[in-house]
């Protein structure tokens, strides 16, 4: 049965709220055969943004073939360009034979081989026939480009949780070879890759940090959600199952998880389950306790795995501080030394509870791990 408020997978159509702009400024990007990066924490709507992109693309006539694969598991180069090749060909190619003959044309002076043993058993696309060396890293990273230059439609490629890649033994084994295939001439521009992370902070090191990747991709920022259009969402899917509350109080809901439409949609699921008429405040607070303790667990983890020095920088964080490296705040947050602050706020990223703007402002990237932060750990009033 279809619920109003989707939480447990990516929504487009008419659960799609808000970023209009985001998704013609993607859809102008892939129709230009340009690369993106689109980074933001785990839940933000990064998946929906791209899904409904295409979806925009589809109904305006654009065609193109996308694929998609996660780096979340990936431990080695060798991993990678095996699901990169077999993701790339089966977009291609959809029987056993024709997988061998896009292998034979494509992949020829290569350790890359169709198994049709390894195929028929664990449904293996590719195999190496002997360890990967650099060549054969090149001529996986140029198939996306020679089998767009061989199609009449646009390639697309969603690679997800990239910043997994960098937790490689040797990153640069692939981020270099990488880099230089999107600098090489590609004149035909039909293939893009779509680098989607969780890790903002990670995502930023690889592709802003370092002197890789510069001007050979195009980072797609995700845009606040309009406080009053989410909860006119939210509202409308109440009314759909028969319910009423006050746009305010829905208002109040959707300031407190800044924007974060999978929190609002498992809140108003939530809501939607423990009620059958007019929903007041109290069942909302009751709904909020519920989704609060289903992350508790998530939450009590991420303070445990916490120094005592990035605790009260986190507390500081909380209580508005902007300039931790300032006497005052040392002394008054026991921080030890501006030298230490650094250390403590590069822990802080690394395990991706702060990330910093642009003016070096902090800023805790869940919102819920906010409120619970502020509320139950530090214990701080309204």
């Amino acid at each position: 049965m279809e619920t109003p408020f989707p939480y447990a997978r990516f929504v487009t159509g008419k659960h799609f709220v808000g970023r209009r702009n985001d998704v013609t400024l993607l859809g102008n990007l892939l129709s230009q055969g340009e690369h993106v990066v689109l980074s933001a924490p785990p839940k933000a709507g990064k998946t929906s943004l791209v899904q409904q992109t295409l979806l925009t693309m589809r109904m305006n006539g654009r065609p193109f073939t996308v694929g998609q694969f996660s780096a979340l598991n990936i431990r080695s180069v060798g991993e990678f360009l095996l699901r990169l090749g077999s993701t790339l060909i089966s977009m291609v190619a959809f029987t056993p034979e024709e997988y061998a003959a896009m292998v034979r044309k494509y992949l020829s002076d290569t350790h890359f081989i169709f198994d049709p043993s390894a195929f028929a058993e664990k449904g293996q696309l590719l195999s190496l026939n002997w360890d990967w060396d650099a060549g054969d890293v090149q001529a996986i990273l140029r198939l996306p480009f020679a089998l767009s230059a061989d199609r009449p439609e646009r390639l697309f490629l969603i690679i997800d949780e990239f910043q997994c890649l960098s937790l490689l033994d040797d990153p640069d084994a692939l981020f270099r070879p990488l880099d230089a295939s999107l600098r090489a001439d590609h004149p035909e521009r039909r293939f893009s890759y779509i680098f989607c992370g969780s890790g903002v902070n990670a995502m930023k090191a690889i592709f802003e940090n370092s002197f890789l990747f510069h001007r050979q991709v195009n980072k797609v920022n995700l845009s606040a959600v309009d406080e009053l259009e989410m909860a006119d969402h939210i509202h409308r899917g109440f009314l759909s199952s028969g319910k009423v509350v006050d746009k305010d109080l829905l208002l109040g809901a959707c300031r407190l998880f800044k924007g974060n439409i999978w929190y609002i949609n498992h809140f108003a699921a939530i809501c939607d389950s423990m009620t059958r008429g007019y929903i007041m405040e109290p069942m909302l607070v009751d709904s909020l306790n519920t989704l609060v303790s289903i992350h508790e667990p998530r939450f009590l983890a991420i303070m445990n795995d916490l120094t005592n020095f990035q605790v009260q920088l986190l507390r500081a964080t909380i209580d508005g501080v902007t300039r931790f490296s300032a006497a005052d705040v040392i002394r008054r947050y026991g921080l030890h030394s501006s030298a230490n602050v650094k250390r403590v706020k590069d822990a802080l990223m690394k395990k991706e509870v702060l990330t910093f703007d642009a003016n070096d402002t902090p800023i805790i990237q869940d919102a819920l791990f906010e409120y619970w932060v502020k509320k139950y750990y530090f214990e701080k009033k309204d």
